[in-house]
């Protein structure tokens, strides 16, 4: 099956005055039809830069899209002049944002936010688009939907806000939604909620999702497949089961070590990861996770390894064979 979305050797970096931010680093996925993909990292990673990128959202300048390739349905999405890639953003390829707080504009009502896109991508008259609006709302969870139409952001909650933020990503029918950590203000009991309405409106409309978290908890509840990310860089890649099961990258088993568990006793003491991410500005040499890792050798500090095959559908950025302790 030919993959929905391919990003190939995606490159980006920022101009700034202190000098070129290196924020993504030659970044690969593919995304099939009604596929969850994780997208996990530690903030600053690149996870949002990417994919701002692939929507067409980065701020250029200071931000410059240096190579790669972002192919959908036949077309490479970077080489898309901008009207190009409004006719495509929303309607085929949609986006929840981080913060429901900001995303949407405090001076128009949610009626008038959520049948823009109806009357621009969908045709529809005002009166069509109020009536998908208020079936939407209502999809999304929001009581008394009709009435909610004439209300402005500051009335609703953090997690009807971010609601509203899925059911206008949802508007157009997307094939695929871009979720860029849409859990991450909220709290735990409006998390759980969010997150199993994403599951059950992607089961009933079968589109294909990724999702963006620092979260490793929400990847195992959503995700199909996951890419973990580290200074811009994609370290580990395979389908979450495996990823839980048989870690094979430093990071990836730092980061698991991390989480709480149900299990441990209250004198266990949460792992944590020593050092800091690298600048990157002046990304290191070797691999950039060197400086922070237990199986570090020698090649680590002169090479950065590539992404490479450790078993079917599992790859790998490292030059150690951490179920060893041994060179790769």
């Amino acid at each position: 099956m030919e993959p929905l979305l391919e990003v190939q050797d995606l490159t980006v970096r920022f101009h700034t005055l202190d000098g070129v931010v290196f924020a993504v680093n030659g970044i690969s996925l593919q995304l099939k039809e009604a596929m969850t993909l994780g997208i996990v990292g530690e903030s600053g990673c690149g996870k949002s830069v990417s994919m701002l990128s692939v929507m067409g959202l980065i701020p250029q300048p200071p931000g410059k899209i240096v190579a790669g390739q972002v192919k959908y349905s036949g077309r490479d999405l970077l080489k898309l002049k901008n009207h190009q890639m409004e006719e495509i953003r929303g309607k085929d390829i949609a986006m929840v944002f981080q913060d429901p707080m900001t995303s949407l504009n405090p001076v128009l009502t949610i009626g008038r936010q959520l049948t823009e896109g109806l009357t621009v991508h969908m045709g529809m008259s005002g009166q069509q688009a109020r009536g998908r609006a208020v079936d939407l709302l209502e999809m999304v969870g929001i009581p008394r939907p009709g009435e909610r139409l004439a209300d402005y952001p500051h009335q609703f909650s953090g997690g009807m806000r971010q609601r509203v933020m899925i059911a206008m990503a949802l508007a157009c029918n997307p094939r695929i939604l871009i979720a860029d950590e849409p859990t991450t203000s909220l709290d735990v009991t409006i998390q759980a909620q969010i997150i199993e309405l994403v599951k059950s409106l992607r089961d009933r409309l079968s589109m294909a999702i990724i999702w963006i978290t620092h979260d490793l908890a929400v990847v195992a509840e959503l995700a199909d497949r996951v890419i973990v990310m580290y200074a811009g860089f994609v370290v580990e890649e395979t389908d979450v089961d495996t990823l839980y099961r048989d870690p094979r990258h430093p990071y990836t088993l730092a980061l698991l070590k991390s989480l709480p568990r149900v299990d441990r006793t209250t004198n266990d003491r949460l792992a944590t990861i020593p050092g800091f991410p690298p600048d990157l500005l002046s990304l290191p040499p070797g691999c950039p996770f060197a400086s922070r890792c237990a199986y570090c050798i020698e090649h680590c500090l002169q090479e950065n390894p590539p992404l490479s095959p450790v078993q079917p559908g599992h790859a790998v950025a490292c030059w150690v064979d951490v179920t060893t302790g041994g060179p790769r």
